[in-house]
C-alpha cells in the first residue's frame, strides 16, 4: 500500500513539473499564464503547427493566441504594358527632367 502511494506522488510530482495542456469542448488547447512564462517552447511549437491556444487565469478564458497567417506576395500592375497601351511604342524627343530643366532656365 505505501509503495502504490509513493508511485501515484512520484507520477503527480513530475506531471506538475510539466504542465500539460489541457482540451475543452471544442478540442482548442489551453494553456495557464504560467504555461505561458515557464513552458513557452512547446506553446510556441503548438502554434507553428497551427494550432489556436486559449490562455486561461484561474481557469477563465482571458485570450487566445492564434498562429500568423502567412503573408501573401503583393503583385504589381504592369507598369510597362500600361505605358505602351496609352502612348504606343514612340520614343518622346525630350525628356521630363530636359522639359524641368528648361522650365527652369526661363526665369
Amino acid at each position: 500500500m505505501e509503495h502504490e502511494v509513493i508511485r501515484r506522488w512520484a507520477e503527480v510530482s513530475s506531471s506538475a513539473s510539466k504542465p500539460e495542456m489541457r482540451c475543452c469542448e471544442d478540442h482548442k488547447k489551453t494553456a495557464s499564464v504560467r504555461d505561458l512564462r515557464y513552458d513557452f517552447p512547446r506553446i510556441e511549437s503548438l502554434l507553428s503547427e497551427g494550432e489556436e491556444i486559449q490562455m486561461t487565469k484561474r481557469r477563465q478564458v482571458i485570450a487566445r493566441l492564434v498562429p500568423e497567417q502567412p503573408a501573401r506576395a503583393v503583385e504589381f500592375p504592369d507598369f510597362r504594358a500600361r505605358r505602351r497601351a496609352i502612348f504606343g511604342d514612340d520614343v518622346l524627343e525630350v525628356t521630363g527632367a530636359e522639359l524641368i530643366r528648361q522650365d527652369r532656365d526661363r526665369f
